[in-house]
């Protein structure tokens, strides 16, 4: 039988690439299992690993194993990996956000070009409601290694500093913002959170602020879950 180093699979994109099992051990960490239970997905998914299986595959397995011993970290790892899936061919996750920001109460318009006090900015999503002007950029990654850095922050926080001092009309009245976001799928670096919360940034991960992150978000909107399982 072939090793899993030798096994090619397909993932969501279409794209082929060689299967890791350091990969599948690090996100089902990421998901609350203990290093117990990611050996014991590990023991049954790699002797049924073959060339073609896809990412999707892998992870409906994974999950039934996991549902067998811990339903709360199947639930998280099932959630993740829906996130995951969001992308241009699919539901985009600016879309995604503001669904989430509708669910509060908001109104939102989403791929909006701005005028800032020296150049025009495109932003994700402008949330708003009698009180709030929220300004949003929805940062999205594919893969659940890749952490937002501080040179990403350091960038929408510049963005969003241009934008402060002037005045936008939304929901038929002239105003300044009054909240700037971040928001990502996955996580954000160390110096990330330290520069966001020095600069007054809101900023929400997959697991930061501890509560009130984007998996709770999620989580408080049964219609938002059912959009991104609706094609499992």
């Amino acid at each position: 039988m072939q090793t899993a180093k030798q096994i090619t699979i397909v993932k969501a994109s279409g794209k082929h690439e060689t299967f890791e099992p350091e990969k599948l051990h690090s996100s089902l960490l990421r998901s609350g299992a203990t290093e117990e239970m990611t050996k014991e997905v590990l023991s049954h998914i790699l002797p049924e690993l073959h060339d073609d299986m896809t990412t999707g595959e892998i992870y409906k397995h994974a999950f039934s194993i996991l549902a067998k011993t811990n339903m709360p970290v199947a639930r998280s790892y099932s959630l993740r990996r829906a996130v995951m899936d969001l992308g241009p061919s699919g539901f985009p996750f600016e879309d995604f956000v503001a669904e989430i920001f509708k669910a509060k109460g908001f109104k939102c318009e989403t791929r909006q070009t701005l005028l800032g006090g020296c150049v025009p900015h495109e932003v994700d999503i402008v949330a708003y409601n009698e009180k709030k002007l929220i300004m949003i950029e929805a940062k999205f990654h594919n893969e659940l290694g890749t952490k937002t850095d501080l040179k990403v922050v350091l960038y929408i926080k510049a963005r969003f500093d241009d934008l402060k001092d002037n005045v936008f009309n939304y929901g038929g009245q002239n105003r300044s913002i009054t909240d700037s976001w971040l928001v990502t799928n996955t996580k954000f670096s160390s110096t990330a959170i330290q520069y966001g919360v020095c600069k007054n940034l809101t900023m929400v991960g997959w697991n930061y602020p501890e509560k009130g992150n984007l998996q709770d978000m999620i989580e408080e909107n049964p219609e938002l879950l059912k959009k991104i399982f609706k094609n499992e």
